[in-house]
């Protein structure tokens, strides 16, 4: 069995592990299962293995999946399927799940396949980490991985920028997007939204309402962000119809509420005093915002 001895190595890539082992199978391993005779991997059963509980990719597109299986079925499966021992003597799939359900629609019965020594943390980084360097992920799988990390696994902001090789600012921003109503993460995990055109509607009360009218009107960046500015001046102007408010304070106050995603109000009174309000509509607003303050 291959064992991970570390977890730096994770960050090189899922290949790398690979790579690092002289010997990918044991002799105790030759003994109970098939080899390849075309390489040193294992041969299992596609029955054998099963769906990982912390796979980060919740969609698969279906025509992909289906020219997958066209390729190999032509080719067979070139690259094996990582996989962990669990406690119903099965397989867990680590990274691979895309290359198992299409290796089932191409009629196969045995999967070349790699046994990775890791532990619940090191599973979910190395699928993490094996579909984000393949771009597999889509924006909204990558931050409810970054958000199961830190849930499960106590990662902050830090960490997860060292460890993934993103900047903070990324990794904030990527996990910004979780405080969208479900409905829209749904959307853009189909592909039928990007990240950027949802990103401005981060803490609008009519955010799935825009978003309908995104796909409708097929709107890009710019018109999208238009078009949240345009309604946030006509929200300023209703409250505020009365007062004269110093735009260099309106500046600041989208400045800010573009950073956070969240409705801020500036309120101004006399000798330069006043208070600033920033509302969030539920605790995953707030635990972000929360976060952000405290950060150095």
């Amino acid at each position: 069995m291959v064992e991970v001895k570390n977890k730096k190595g994770l960050g090189r890539g899922l290949m790398s592990l690979f790579g690092d082992q002289a010997e990918p199978i044991s002799i105790e391993a030759k003994k109970l299962k098939k080899v390849d005779p075309n390489s040193s991997y294992l041969l299992l059963s596609i029955s054998d293995l099963n769906r990982s509980r912390y796979q980060p990719r919740t969609y698969f597109n279906e025509s992909k999946i289906e020219e997958l299986a066209q390729s190999i079925r032509k080719n067979g499966l070139i690259q094996p399927i990582a996989v962990r021992k669990n406690k119903d003597n099965k397989y867990e799939i680590i990274a691979g799940e895309r290359r198992w359900i299409a290796a089932q629609k191409a009629g196969l019965h045995e999967v070349p396949v790699v046994v990775l020594n890791l532990n619940d943390t090191q599973s979910l980084e190395v699928a993490i980490i094996e579909n984000i360097q393949r771009e597999d992920l889509n924006s909204i799988e990558e931050a409810k991985g970054y958000s199961k990390l830190m849930q499960e696994f106590n990662y902050d902001h830090e960490k997860l920028s060292e460890f993934m090789g993103k900047s903070r600012s990324h990794i904030s921003n990527t996990l910004r997007l979780l405080s969208l109503p479900k409905e829209i993460l749904e959307m853009v995990e189909k592909g039928e939204l990007t990240a950027g055109q949802v990103r401005p509607l981060i803490g609008r009360f009519n955010a799935l309402e825009i978003a309908k009218s995104i796909i409708k009107d097929k709107l890009n960046a710019r018109s999208i962000e238009n078009l949240v500015k345009n309604a946030k001046e006509r929200e300023e102007v209703k409250l505020k119809p009365h007062k004269r408010t110093d735009p260099n304070i309106l500046l600041a106050q989208r400045k800010i509420q573009e950073h956070l995603g969240l409705d801020v109000k500036v309120v101004t009174k006399k000798n330069n005093s006043g208070k600033l309000i920033i509302e969030y509509s539920n605790s995953d607003q707030f635990e972000m915002l929360s976060k952000l303050l405290r950060e150095k």
